[in-house]
Protein backbone atom coordinates (compact mmCIF):
# COMPACT_ATOMS: atom_id res chain seq x y z
CA UNK A 1 0.00 0.00 0.00
CA UNK A 2 2.74 2.31 -0.43
CA UNK A 3 1.58 5.57 -1.77
CA UNK A 4 3.17 5.55 -6.10
CA UNK A 5 2.21 9.22 -6.05
CA UNK A 6 1.55 12.20 -3.81
CA UNK A 7 -1.82 12.13 -4.13
CA UNK A 8 -1.73 8.88 -2.52
CA UNK A 9 -0.07 10.14 0.37
CA UNK A 10 -1.72 10.33 3.51
CA UNK A 11 -1.14 12.62 6.15
CA UNK A 12 1.62 15.79 6.91
CA UNK A 13 -0.46 18.25 5.33
CA UNK A 14 1.09 20.78 7.23
CA UNK A 15 4.13 19.81 4.66
CA UNK A 16 2.41 18.69 1.76
CA UNK A 17 -0.89 20.71 1.85
CA UNK A 18 -1.26 23.57 -1.17
CA UNK A 19 1.16 25.99 -0.93
CA UNK A 20 3.60 24.79 1.38
CA UNK A 21 7.22 25.10 0.34
CA UNK A 22 8.01 21.33 0.24
CA UNK A 23 4.43 20.03 -1.85
CA UNK A 24 5.73 22.87 -3.84
CA UNK A 25 9.48 21.65 -4.56
CA UNK A 26 8.43 17.92 -5.47
CA UNK A 27 6.06 18.98 -7.40
CA UNK A 28 8.56 21.01 -9.64
CA UNK A 29 11.20 18.40 -9.18
CA UNK A 30 13.73 20.78 -7.68
CA UNK A 31 15.93 18.58 -5.42
CA UNK A 32 17.32 19.79 -2.12
CA UNK A 33 18.79 17.60 0.96
CA UNK A 34 16.65 17.14 4.02
CA UNK A 35 16.37 15.55 6.80
CA UNK A 36 12.79 13.89 7.75
CA UNK A 37 12.03 13.75 11.60
CA UNK A 38 9.09 12.06 12.75
CA UNK A 39 8.14 8.78 14.67
CA UNK A 40 7.95 5.14 12.69
CA UNK A 41 5.11 4.93 10.04
CA UNK A 42 4.84 8.39 9.18
CA UNK A 43 5.85 8.39 5.95
CA UNK A 44 9.64 8.97 6.03
CA UNK A 45 10.49 6.17 3.26
CA UNK A 46 7.66 6.65 1.49
CA UNK A 47 8.39 10.73 1.07
CA UNK A 48 12.21 9.84 0.19
CA UNK A 49 11.03 7.83 -2.66
CA UNK A 50 8.45 10.20 -4.55
CA UNK A 51 10.75 12.92 -4.18
CA UNK A 52 13.05 11.51 -6.55
CA UNK A 53 10.62 10.39 -8.82
CA UNK A 54 9.40 13.44 -9.23
CA UNK A 55 12.87 14.46 -9.51
CA UNK A 56 13.48 11.49 -12.49
CA UNK A 57 16.19 11.06 -9.28
CA UNK A 58 18.19 7.35 -9.61
CA UNK A 59 17.08 6.21 -6.02
CA UNK A 60 19.72 4.50 -3.20
CA UNK A 61 18.46 3.86 -0.33
CA UNK A 62 20.44 2.27 3.02
CA UNK A 63 20.41 1.77 6.36
CA UNK A 64 22.66 3.41 9.00
CA UNK A 65 22.19 0.30 11.04
CA UNK A 66 23.92 -2.08 8.47
CA UNK A 67 25.72 0.68 5.94
CA UNK A 68 28.97 2.05 6.92
CA UNK A 69 31.64 4.30 4.96
CA UNK A 70 32.24 1.36 2.24
CA UNK A 71 28.36 1.25 1.19
CA UNK A 72 28.72 5.22 0.79
CA UNK A 73 31.98 5.24 -1.33
CA UNK A 74 29.75 2.81 -3.62
CA UNK A 75 26.65 5.16 -3.79
CA UNK A 76 29.14 7.88 -4.52
CA UNK A 77 30.50 5.76 -7.35
CA UNK A 78 26.88 4.66 -8.63
CA UNK A 79 25.91 8.43 -8.15
CA UNK A 80 28.42 9.65 -10.73
CA UNK A 81 28.07 6.95 -13.05
CA UNK A 82 24.45 7.97 -13.70
CA UNK A 83 24.70 11.13 -13.56
CA UNK A 84 27.57 10.58 -16.67
CA UNK A 85 25.37 8.04 -18.62
CA UNK A 86 22.23 9.01 -18.17
CA UNK A 87 22.66 12.47 -17.14
CA UNK A 88 20.38 12.16 -13.60
CA UNK A 89 20.75 13.02 -10.18
CA UNK A 90 21.07 10.29 -7.63
CA UNK A 91 19.31 10.88 -3.98
CA UNK A 92 20.57 9.03 -0.94
CA UNK A 93 18.56 7.97 1.52
CA UNK A 94 19.78 6.86 5.03
CA UNK A 95 17.34 5.78 7.09
CA UNK A 96 17.72 5.81 10.95
CA UNK A 97 21.06 8.67 9.76
CA UNK A 98 21.12 9.05 13.88
CA UNK A 99 22.84 5.65 14.33
CA UNK A 100 25.99 6.84 12.19
CA UNK A 101 28.51 8.94 14.03
CA UNK A 102 30.23 11.72 13.54
CA UNK A 103 32.92 10.54 11.31
CA UNK A 104 30.59 8.50 9.02
CA UNK A 105 28.07 11.21 9.04
CA UNK A 106 30.98 13.35 7.99
CA UNK A 107 32.02 11.48 4.99
CA UNK A 108 28.89 12.81 3.09
CA UNK A 109 29.93 16.44 3.18
CA UNK A 110 31.98 16.60 0.53
CA UNK A 111 29.82 15.00 -2.25
CA UNK A 112 26.73 17.29 -1.21
CA UNK A 113 29.27 20.35 -1.65
CA UNK A 114 29.83 18.93 -4.92
CA UNK A 115 26.11 17.97 -6.08
CA UNK A 116 27.30 14.12 -6.45
CA UNK A 117 24.61 12.97 -3.76
CA UNK A 118 21.28 14.93 -3.21
CA UNK A 119 21.09 13.43 0.69
CA UNK A 120 17.81 12.62 2.08
CA UNK A 121 17.56 11.27 5.89
CA UNK A 122 15.18 10.05 8.08
CA UNK A 123 15.26 9.61 12.04
CA UNK A 124 12.76 9.01 14.67
CA UNK A 125 15.45 11.20 16.80
CA UNK A 126 16.12 14.61 17.37
CA UNK A 127 18.10 15.93 14.79
CA UNK A 128 19.59 18.80 17.12
CA UNK A 129 21.32 15.95 19.40
CA UNK A 130 21.65 13.19 16.98
CA UNK A 131 23.01 15.00 13.73
CA UNK A 132 26.42 16.90 13.12
CA UNK A 133 25.53 20.64 12.95
CA UNK A 134 27.93 20.78 9.53
CA UNK A 135 25.39 18.10 7.96
CA UNK A 136 22.58 19.82 9.61
CA UNK A 137 23.39 23.57 7.82
CA UNK A 138 23.14 21.49 4.53
CA UNK A 139 19.90 19.76 4.93
CA UNK A 140 16.46 21.52 5.57
CA UNK A 141 14.78 19.66 8.21
CA UNK A 142 11.11 18.50 7.89
CA UNK A 143 8.73 17.53 11.13
CA UNK A 144 6.42 14.87 10.29
CA UNK A 145 3.69 14.29 12.69
CA UNK A 146 2.03 11.16 13.51
CA UNK A 147 -1.35 10.23 11.47
CA UNK A 148 -4.07 11.31 13.20
CA UNK A 149 -7.33 8.91 13.46
CA UNK A 150 -9.29 10.28 10.67
CA UNK A 151 -6.06 9.79 8.26
CA UNK A 152 -5.32 6.11 9.53
CA UNK A 153 -9.13 5.11 9.04
CA UNK A 154 -9.06 6.26 5.51
CA UNK A 155 -6.02 4.53 4.80
CA UNK A 156 -7.07 1.57 6.25
CA UNK A 157 -10.64 1.77 4.43
CA UNK A 158 -8.24 1.94 0.99
CA UNK A 159 -6.49 -1.43 2.34
CA UNK A 160 -9.89 -3.27 2.44
CA UNK A 161 -11.05 -2.06 -1.08
CA UNK A 162 -7.66 -1.95 -2.95
CA UNK A 163 -7.74 -5.97 -4.41
CA UNK A 164 -4.41 -5.23 -6.54
CA UNK A 165 -2.37 -4.12 -3.51
CA UNK A 166 -4.47 -4.58 -0.31
CA UNK A 167 -7.15 -6.78 0.78
CA UNK A 168 -9.72 -5.97 -1.45
CA UNK A 169 -9.93 -9.95 -3.38
CA UNK A 170 -10.71 -11.22 0.11
CA UNK A 171 -14.16 -9.54 0.26
CA UNK A 172 -13.43 -8.21 3.81
CA UNK A 173 -16.19 -5.67 5.03
CA UNK A 174 -15.49 -3.85 8.14
CA UNK A 175 -17.87 -2.15 10.87
CA UNK A 176 -16.94 1.85 11.64
CA UNK A 177 -15.88 1.13 15.30
CA UNK A 178 -13.34 -1.99 14.38
CA UNK A 179 -11.34 0.34 12.09
CA UNK A 180 -11.60 3.26 14.61
CA UNK A 181 -10.21 0.54 17.75
CA UNK A 182 -7.38 -0.28 15.07
CA UNK A 183 -6.59 3.94 14.16
CA UNK A 184 -6.54 4.77 18.04
CA UNK A 185 -3.64 1.30 18.67
CA UNK A 186 -1.81 2.07 16.00
CA UNK A 187 -0.72 5.20 17.29
CA UNK A 188 0.21 7.25 14.26
CA UNK A 189 1.78 4.64 12.58
CA UNK A 190 0.53 3.40 9.31
CA UNK A 191 2.88 0.89 8.93
CA UNK A 192 1.32 -0.60 12.37
CA UNK A 193 -2.41 0.05 11.18
CA UNK A 194 -2.07 -1.85 7.90
CA UNK A 195 -0.41 -4.76 10.00
CA UNK A 196 -2.89 -4.96 13.18
CA UNK A 197 -5.63 -4.89 9.58
CA UNK A 198 -4.10 -7.79 7.75
CA UNK A 199 -3.48 -9.67 10.92
CA UNK A 200 -7.40 -9.22 11.99
CA UNK A 201 -8.22 -10.17 8.44
CA UNK A 202 -6.68 -13.66 9.20
CA UNK A 203 -8.46 -13.83 12.14
CA UNK A 204 -12.14 -13.18 10.87
CA UNK A 205 -14.18 -15.88 10.37
CA UNK A 206 -17.16 -15.69 7.59
CA UNK A 207 -20.44 -15.69 9.40
CA UNK A 208 -23.96 -16.61 7.10
CA UNK A 209 -21.44 -16.26 3.77
CA UNK A 210 -19.84 -12.56 4.67
CA UNK A 211 -16.72 -11.94 6.16
CA UNK A 212 -16.70 -8.81 8.53
CA UNK A 213 -14.13 -7.26 10.61
CA UNK A 214 -15.83 -6.66 14.18
CA UNK A 215 -14.51 -4.39 16.95
CA UNK A 216 -14.17 -7.88 18.81
CA UNK A 217 -12.05 -8.65 16.29
CA UNK A 218 -9.84 -5.23 16.09
CA UNK A 219 -9.67 -5.42 20.01
CA UNK A 220 -7.99 -8.44 20.10
CA UNK A 221 -5.24 -7.29 17.40
CA UNK A 222 -5.16 -4.36 19.63
CA UNK A 223 -4.35 -5.24 22.44
CA UNK A 224 -1.31 -4.75 23.72
CA UNK A 225 -0.03 -2.18 21.60
CA UNK A 226 2.25 0.51 23.15
CA UNK A 227 3.03 4.21 22.89
CA UNK A 228 5.72 5.56 21.02
CA UNK A 229 8.58 7.96 21.50
CA UNK A 230 11.39 8.91 20.13
CA UNK A 231 13.87 9.03 22.82
CA UNK A 232 13.61 5.19 23.95
CA UNK A 233 11.11 5.03 26.21
CA UNK A 234 12.25 5.38 30.09
CA UNK A 235 12.96 8.77 29.64
CA UNK A 236 10.49 10.20 28.40
CA UNK A 237 7.98 8.47 30.99
CA UNK A 238 10.33 9.51 34.13
CA UNK A 239 10.21 13.23 32.80
CA UNK A 240 5.89 13.27 31.83
CA UNK A 241 5.55 12.04 35.38
CA UNK A 242 7.67 14.38 36.56
CA UNK A 243 5.20 16.95 35.10
CA UNK A 244 2.23 15.33 36.30
CA UNK A 245 3.19 15.62 39.94
CA UNK A 246 4.59 18.73 39.75
CA UNK A 247 1.21 20.01 38.16
CA UNK A 248 -0.76 17.49 41.31
CA UNK A 249 1.72 19.26 44.17
CA UNK A 250 0.64 22.94 42.71
CA UNK A 251 4.39 23.83 41.78
CA UNK A 252 4.00 25.95 38.51
CA UNK A 253 7.95 26.43 38.59
CA UNK A 254 8.81 22.43 38.56
CA UNK A 255 5.72 22.07 36.09
CA UNK A 256 6.97 24.67 33.50
CA UNK A 257 10.50 23.33 33.60
CA UNK A 258 9.81 19.78 32.81
CA UNK A 259 7.36 20.92 30.04
CA UNK A 260 10.34 22.66 28.83
CA UNK A 261 12.68 19.88 29.06
CA UNK A 262 9.89 17.53 26.96
CA UNK A 263 9.48 20.08 24.50
CA UNK A 264 13.47 20.52 23.99
CA UNK A 265 13.93 16.86 23.95
CA UNK A 266 11.78 16.35 21.03
CA UNK A 267 8.48 14.91 22.26
CA UNK A 268 5.22 15.88 20.37
CA UNK A 269 3.59 18.99 22.14
CA UNK A 270 0.15 16.89 21.11
CA UNK A 271 0.84 14.21 23.13
CA UNK A 272 1.72 16.59 26.00
CA UNK A 273 -1.51 18.51 25.20
CA UNK A 274 -3.38 15.33 26.04
CA UNK A 275 -2.17 14.34 28.99
CA UNK A 276 -2.63 17.95 30.22
CA UNK A 277 -6.10 17.42 29.53
CA UNK A 278 -5.82 14.33 31.35
CA UNK A 279 -4.43 16.51 34.58
CA UNK A 280 -7.35 18.20 34.53
CA UNK A 281 -9.76 15.45 34.51
CA UNK A 282 -7.61 13.50 37.15
CA UNK A 283 -6.44 16.15 39.57
CA UNK A 284 -8.66 19.42 39.45
CA UNK A 285 -11.71 18.07 38.39
CA UNK A 286 -14.77 19.82 39.55
CA UNK A 287 -12.75 21.97 41.99
CA UNK A 288 -12.07 24.45 38.77
CA UNK A 289 -14.35 22.94 36.22
CA UNK A 290 -12.45 26.09 34.06
CA UNK A 291 -9.29 24.11 34.03
CA UNK A 292 -10.59 20.63 31.36
CA UNK A 293 -11.76 23.67 29.40
CA UNK A 294 -7.97 25.43 29.15
CA UNK A 295 -6.64 22.71 28.47
CA UNK A 296 -8.81 21.60 25.52
CA UNK A 297 -8.34 25.32 24.47
CA UNK A 298 -4.82 25.23 24.36
CA UNK A 299 -5.15 21.61 22.88
CA UNK A 300 -6.59 23.05 20.09
CA UNK A 301 -4.74 26.41 19.73
CA UNK A 302 -1.44 23.85 19.29
CA UNK A 303 -3.24 22.04 16.26
CA UNK A 304 -4.18 25.63 14.68
CA UNK A 305 -1.36 27.38 15.43
CA UNK A 306 2.22 25.03 15.70
CA UNK A 307 5.22 26.30 17.26
CA UNK A 308 5.69 28.27 19.30
CA UNK A 309 2.37 29.98 19.97
CA UNK A 310 0.34 26.89 20.24
CA UNK A 311 3.15 25.26 22.82
CA UNK A 312 3.20 28.86 24.62
CA UNK A 313 -0.92 27.66 24.92
CA UNK A 314 0.04 24.47 26.44
CA UNK A 315 2.37 26.48 28.95
CA UNK A 316 -0.76 28.97 30.25
CA UNK A 317 -2.93 25.72 30.68
CA UNK A 318 0.20 23.63 32.80
CA UNK A 319 0.76 27.43 34.69
CA UNK A 320 -2.70 27.71 35.40
CA UNK A 321 -3.83 23.57 35.98
CA UNK A 322 -1.08 23.80 38.91
CA UNK A 323 -2.01 27.03 40.45
CA UNK A 324 -5.70 25.63 40.52
CA UNK A 325 -7.65 23.90 43.60
CA UNK A 326 -7.46 20.22 43.05
CA UNK A 327 -9.50 17.45 43.48
CA UNK A 328 -9.44 13.82 42.47
CA UNK A 329 -12.68 13.11 44.47
CA UNK A 330 -14.63 11.93 40.50
CA UNK A 331 -11.34 10.00 39.74
CA UNK A 332 -11.98 8.27 42.84
CA UNK A 333 -15.77 7.59 42.75
CA UNK A 334 -15.53 6.32 39.15
CA UNK A 335 -12.64 4.07 40.41
CA UNK A 336 -15.16 2.62 43.37
CA UNK A 337 -18.24 2.76 40.89
CA UNK A 338 -16.23 0.80 38.39
CA UNK A 339 -15.32 -1.87 41.01
CA UNK A 340 -19.05 -2.33 42.15
CA UNK A 341 -19.96 -2.93 38.58
CA UNK A 342 -17.29 -5.54 38.27
CA UNK A 343 -18.84 -6.68 41.57
CA UNK A 344 -22.41 -7.30 41.56
CA UNK A 345 -22.79 -7.93 37.79
CA UNK A 346 -25.68 -7.08 35.72
CA UNK A 347 -28.40 -6.08 38.44
CA UNK A 348 -31.77 -5.07 36.82
CA UNK A 349 -32.75 -1.45 36.27
CA UNK A 350 -35.50 -1.17 38.66
CA UNK A 351 -38.91 -0.79 37.02
CA UNK A 352 -39.67 3.01 38.27
CA UNK A 353 -36.75 4.36 36.70
CA UNK A 354 -37.64 2.41 33.66
CA UNK A 355 -38.58 4.55 30.51
CA UNK A 356 -42.26 3.14 29.47
CA UNK A 357 -42.56 4.62 26.05
CA UNK A 358 -45.78 1.75 25.33
CA UNK A 359 -48.71 1.04 26.96
CA UNK A 360 -47.95 -2.71 27.31
CA UNK A 361 -44.36 -1.85 29.23
CA UNK A 362 -46.32 0.74 31.21
CA UNK A 363 -49.00 -2.11 32.16
CA UNK A 364 -46.05 -4.79 33.17
CA UNK A 365 -44.51 -1.67 36.26
CA UNK A 366 -42.22 0.68 33.92
CA UNK A 367 -42.04 3.98 35.59
CA UNK A 368 -44.60 2.82 37.81
CA UNK A 369 -43.71 4.65 41.04
CA UNK A 370 -41.11 6.81 39.41
CA UNK A 371 -41.19 10.64 41.49
CA UNK A 372 -40.42 13.14 38.69
CA UNK A 373 -37.31 15.58 40.25
CA UNK A 374 -38.98 19.08 38.70
CA UNK A 375 -42.11 18.35 40.29
CA UNK A 376 -40.37 17.74 43.89
CA UNK A 377 -39.57 20.93 46.26
CA UNK A 378 -36.04 22.24 45.11
CA UNK A 379 -36.05 19.82 42.04
CA UNK A 380 -35.44 17.01 44.75
CA UNK A 381 -37.00 13.77 45.24
CA UNK A 382 -35.94 13.27 49.01
CA UNK A 383 -35.33 9.46 49.64
CA UNK A 384 -35.69 8.51 46.00
CA UNK A 385 -32.74 5.63 45.20
CA UNK A 386 -31.21 5.44 42.13
CA UNK A 387 -29.05 2.47 42.32
CA UNK A 388 -30.03 -1.02 41.49
CA UNK A 389 -32.22 -2.54 44.39
CA UNK A 390 -29.97 -5.74 45.07
CA UNK A 391 -27.37 -3.26 45.76
CA UNK A 392 -26.10 -1.53 49.09
CA UNK A 393 -26.25 2.61 49.40
CA UNK A 394 -22.93 4.18 48.28
CA UNK A 395 -21.86 7.31 47.87
CA UNK A 396 -18.63 7.15 45.26
CA UNK A 397 -18.36 11.06 44.64
CA UNK A 398 -16.98 12.72 48.00
CA UNK A 399 -16.24 15.97 47.31
CA UNK A 400 -13.37 17.69 48.79
CA UNK A 401 -13.46 20.77 50.45
CA UNK A 402 -11.65 23.07 47.99
CA UNK A 403 -12.73 25.60 45.34
CA UNK A 404 -15.89 24.63 43.53
CA UNK A 405 -16.22 21.45 44.98
CA UNK A 406 -16.46 23.19 48.67
CA UNK A 407 -20.00 24.55 47.43
CA UNK A 408 -20.89 21.31 45.90
CA UNK A 409 -20.26 19.56 48.85
CA UNK A 410 -22.47 22.07 50.49
CA UNK A 411 -25.21 21.59 48.25
CA UNK A 412 -25.01 17.95 48.54
CA UNK A 413 -25.28 17.85 52.52
CA UNK A 414 -28.30 20.10 52.43
CA UNK A 415 -30.41 17.76 50.30
CA UNK A 416 -29.25 14.78 51.65
CA UNK A 417 -30.52 16.25 54.66
CA UNK A 418 -34.02 16.42 54.28
CA UNK A 419 -36.39 13.80 55.23
CA UNK A 420 -37.86 11.30 52.84
CA UNK A 421 -41.32 12.41 53.77
CA UNK A 422 -41.21 15.08 52.23
CA UNK A 423 -40.79 13.93 48.95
Amino acid sequence: MRPRRLGEFVGQRHLLGPGKPLAASIAAGQLHSLILWGPPGTGKTTLARLIAQTSNAHFIALSAVMAGVKDIRAAVETARSIAAREGRPTLLFLDEVHRFNKAQQDTFLPYLEDGTLTFVGATTENPSFEVISALLSRARVYVLRPLSVEDLTALLRSALADSERGLGGQQLAAQDAALDTIAHAADGDARRALNMLELAAGLVEAAGGARVLTPAVAAEVASGTHRRFDKGGDQFYEQISALHKAVRGSDPDGALYWLCRMLDGGCDPLYIARRVARMAVEDIGLADPRAFALSLDAWQAYERMGTPEGELAIATAVVYLACAPKSNAVYVAMGEAMADVAEFGTLDVPLRLRNAPTRLMKNIGYGHGYRYAHDEPDAFAAGERYLPDDMPDRRYYRPVARGLELKIGEALARLRARPADKG
